[in-house]
């Protein structure tokens, strides 16, 4: 009777670590931050925390770097284009 408890719990981990990891998104500069990469800094992301902008994702390290991006997206973005084109690219 354990057995089976167990094996549904396991069952059910499994399938919840799956449907995490398919929650993450894709997103441009190879998943880094884009609030990183506008201060010159490379971090590497999973992607769960994101946004969308002019119909890209993009990935942020955590919800203030994303916060901050979005207090001027354009300026951002131009300057992680800049560092990721020169320095990662």
């Amino acid at each position: 009777m354990t057995c089976k408890y167990l094996t549904a719990s396991l069952a059910g981990a499994f399938a919840l670590g799956i449907a995490s990891t398919a929650l993450a998104a894709t997103g441009e500069f190879e998943n880094m931050c884009a609030m990183g990469l506008a201060t010159d800094q490379e971090v590497e992301t999973d992607c769960s925390v994101n946004t969308i902008y002019e119909d890209k994702t993009y990935c942020f390290g955590n919800e203030a770097a994303k916060e901050k991006f979005l207090e001027n997206p354009e300026e951002n973005l131009a300057k992680a284009k800049k560092y990721y084109d020169a320095e990662v690219d």
